[in-house]
Order: structure tokens, then C-alpha cells, then sequence
């Protein structure tokens, strides 16, 4: 782990669950955090709960609202050395031909589009910045697998950030990092209180993650519970590979990577 630590940081999603118990841990390490969360009593309090700690009402699925998010948080701190697309809900339940394609993608607007739209604010100006700093998205163990049944708008969204982060690496500096938060099972409102109430508790989460995301890991990681769950698509999927694609002589030839690769050599 690096000796990393950035002086100020803006939470989405910071008003309760996974992002205020985050910008609980940074704000006791001395980090300036500005919490954005929808308007209301619980982002004033939250807020009020941390020393120094600003709140900002924003709705990421407005990305006229995280802009002005970016310019307040610019204005307020100087610079922003740590963004964390945190806000989320959860998504509706039922099988995929019972949902209505309205909810499905207002489910998008929020779980994807208020990632995207936080990226796109941000990330320009952080770009600018001579100082080291770190975009995380906070995507989901149901990124990698389908951790409950009939979840499907929500895992595919999930899966959406997760994609959107590994491309979104590429087009950044070195000195701007981006990275995954892959929660397991956390007690957050996202979910009914009854069975949420059963996951990990989001302060315990938070000491484990806040470490890795100074670090600037690639994937920040909880529940080793995930690693088998995670095993058992992928150990399928690479069987298949070993016993259906084609490994004739020329099989390289399509792989796009390589085939970038060199075209770029050939550019330079």
C-alpha cells in the first residue's frame, strides 16, 4: 500500500450506508469530504456528524446537478483529489418480463447514468490537477455474479459500472487512478431492513476498503465469500473455452488487442 492520502474527497450516496461510513473513516484521517446525497435531514446530519464535512443535495441521475457538484466542491476545497460514485438504490425485483421497462431504466438513470454522469463531471478537471488522485465507482459482488434471484435490472447495472470503470481506466493519465469497489453483502438502506440487517456492517466494511482505495487498488475487495460464487461462472466459462474455441493455427490473428498493438508500433 502506498503512503497515499488525498486532501479532500466528495462521496456520492454519502448521506448514510456505504458512503458516510467511508467518509467516516477519511475524515478521521483528516481528509475534507463533502458529502452529495438527495436533499433532507439525513444528508444535514450526516454532514453535521463529521468534522469539517460539507453537504451538497444532488441528484446523480441530473448530470446538470453533478456539475454544478463539481464546481462546488472545487470551489469549496481548491481541488478534489478523490471522488467516490457512490449513490445507488435498489433496483426493481421480478422476473425480466413482469418489469416495467420505465423502472428498469430509471433504475439506469441512477445506478449507471449517476456514475457515468459523476466521471464525466469530474474527471477534466482532476485531469489538470498536478497532484496524484483516484476515481472509484462503487459497483457489486452482482458484478460479477448474480448474488440474489430476480434481481436482474440491478446486476446488469452493476455490471454496466464495472465495464464502464475497466474502460474508463484507459482514457486517464497516470496520475489519475480509477478503480472498482466490490461490496459482498453490507447493511446499507438499499434493501429491506429485515434482510440487510444481516450483511456486514458498513463501519466494518469501511476499514477494510478505505485501506485499498489509498492503496489505489484496481479492485477493492471485502467478502471472500465472493471468490467462490465468482469461480463458479468463470470456471465454467473457461471450460467451454478449452473445449469449443478454436485454437487452430492463425487463431491469434483475431485477437483485437494484439492486433492495436501493433498497428500502434507500426504508427510510432
Amino acid at each position: 500500500m502506498s503512503d497515499w492520502l488525498p486532501a479532500s474527497a466528495v462521496i456520492t450516496g454519502g448521506a448514510s450506508g456505504i458512503g458516510l461510513a467511508v467518509a467516516r473513516e477519511l475524515s478521521e484521517r483528516g481528509v475534507r469530504v463533502m458529502l452529495a446525497d438527495l436533499p433532507g435531514a439525513s444528508l444535514d446530519e450526516a454532514a453535521a456528524a463529521l468534522d469539517g464535512a460539507v453537504a451538497h443535495p444532488c441528484d446523480v441521475a441530473d448530470l446538470a446537478q453533478v456539475e454544478a457538484l463539481a464546481d462546488a466542491a472545487f470551489a469549496q476545497f481548491g481541488s478534489v483529489e478523490l471522488l467516490l460514485n457512490n449513490a445507488g438504490v435498489g433496483g426493481p425485483q421480478g422476473k425480466l418480463w413482469e418489469i416495467d421497462p420505465a423502472d428498469a431504466r430509471a433504475h439506469f438513470d441512477i445506478n449507471y447514468w449517476g456514475v457515468w454522469n459523476g466521471c464525466k463531471a469530474f474527471t477534466p478537471r482532476m485531469v489538470e490537477q498536478d497532484a496524484p488522485s483516484a476515481i472509484y465507482n462503487t459497483a457489486s459482488e452482482n458484478s460479477f455474479f448474480c448474488a440474489g434471484p430476480r434481481m436482474g435490472t440491478y446486476i446488469a447495472a452493476k455490471h454496466a459500472v464495472l465495464g464502464l470503470t475497466e474502460s474508463f481506466r484507459e482514457d486517464l493519465p497516470a496520475h489519475v487512478h480509477a478503480g472498482v469497489v466490490i461490496p459482498g453483502w453490507v447493511h446499507t438502506p438499499i434493501g429491506p431492513e429485515q434482510f440487510m440487517s444481516l450483511g456486514m456492517d458498513s463501519g466494518e466494511f469501511a476499514k477494510i476498503i478505505v485501506p485499498q482505495m489509498l492503496g489505489r487498488e484496481r479492485f477493492v475487495v471485502s467478502h471472500y465469500s465472493n471468490f467462490r460464487r465468482i469461480r463458479e461462472r468463470i470456471d465454467p466459462l473457461l471450460d467451454s473455452y478449452e473445449r469449443h474455441a478454436s485454437r487452430e493455427q492463425g487463431d491469434t490473428a483475431y485477437d483485437v488487442r494484439d492486433v492495436i498493438d501493433a498497428l500502434r508500433r507500426q504508427r510510432d
